[in-house]
């Protein structure tokens, strides 16, 4: 019966609340993991015996085995779903995870390259006059300009952009669209690139925006080599990633005056709590200006 439970769950959160693969792979993973503890520790198979204590027993053998408290947040959030999909099944009548504490977790600093960085790799570096070095470059241009993540950028249609309203439309998390403005200068990039881009489509791949030298659709290990490599040319960050980009693109628009709201709704955010971290990074630079520039500083 537990399993069958779990199962109906991660068909509820996979089909009716559209999470994506990667949250419902992990939901799985770790009801998985609750459940194993339970019946090695507890003999516990049924749902309605288990009660706070266990979850806190769980918990604490996470902690034990030096479970990060990133990972323990994101287990916790799984029972908290699971109950609250069993409450409103009338599987249960009562939600222990009502009185289980979730652990504080620091706020990591959002990496983002600085902006004269972002320039010389945008102005300076030379990109090859070709299918490949025009796409490389519309590749970075489109992370740096709209911020889109790297699923969205992978999964683009030619059909998606309207050249004349310089707008993208992309789909982001949960099948969430939202329109993406770019630049005249992006216009410019993109009108040159998919000049080259026809002469290698296929049947199978005449509306897939981005495509290998082969003429198939690229993949994001692709992407993701091609952002280390440019980047690595200009910055010495360790981390060098398609999320950077989208860091910098939302650090620079903050920086230079976007509200936050704003920010949000490009970045395809759910709530704004998300997008908040980025004032820290402007927080920061503000800080840094009051200490060069105040005479008692």
């Amino acid at each position: 019966m537990q399993a069958i439970l779990r199962e109906r769950f991660i068909e509820y959160i996979e089909f009716e609340k559209r999470y994506s693969k990667h949250t419902v792979k992990s939901y799985r993973n770790d009801l998985f993991q609750f459940f194993l503890y339970l019946e090695n520790v507890y003999q516990i198979s049924e749902i309605k015996e288990i009660n706070h204590i266990h979850i806190r027993s769980w918990l604490v053998s996470l902690i034990e085995n030096h479970i990060n408290a990133r990972s323990i947040s994101r287990k916790i959030s799984t029972l908290k779903s699971y109950y609250s999909y069993l409450i409103k099944e009338k599987i249960v009548n009562e939600n222990p995870m009502d009185r289980v504490v979730t652990p504080k977790i620091s706020k990591r600093m959002p990496v983002f390259v600085e902006k004269k960085n972002m320039d010389e790799l945008l102005d300076k570096i030379n990109f090859e006059n070709n299918f490949k070095g025009l796409r490389d470059k519309l590749i970075i241009t489109l992370f740096y300009f709209t911020g889109m993540r790297l699923s969205e950028l992978v999964n683009l249609s030619v059909s998606d952009i309207d050249i004349n309203k310089k707008l993208i439309k992309v789909l982001g998390k949960r099948n969430k669209e939202r329109l993406l403005p770019f630049t005249e200068m992006v216009k410019n990039q993109i009108t040159e690139y998919l000049v080259w881009r026809d002469k290698i489509c296929s049947d199978t791949t005449k509306d897939v925006l981005f495509l290998t030298e082969k003429g198939e659709k690229v993949y994001q290990k692709l992407v993701y080599r091609i952002i280390r490599y440019y980047l690595g040319i200009v910055t010495s960050l360790d981390k060098k990633s398609p999320h950077v980009l989208r860091h910098t693109f939302a650090t620079h628009m903050l920086n230079n005056g976007a509200d936050l709201n704003s920010i949000k709704e490009l970045l395809g955010h759910a709530n704004l709590s998300a997008t908040q971290i980025y004032t820290h990074n402007t927080f920061e630079k503000l800080k840094k200006v009051y200490n060069q520039s105040h005479p008692k500083a």
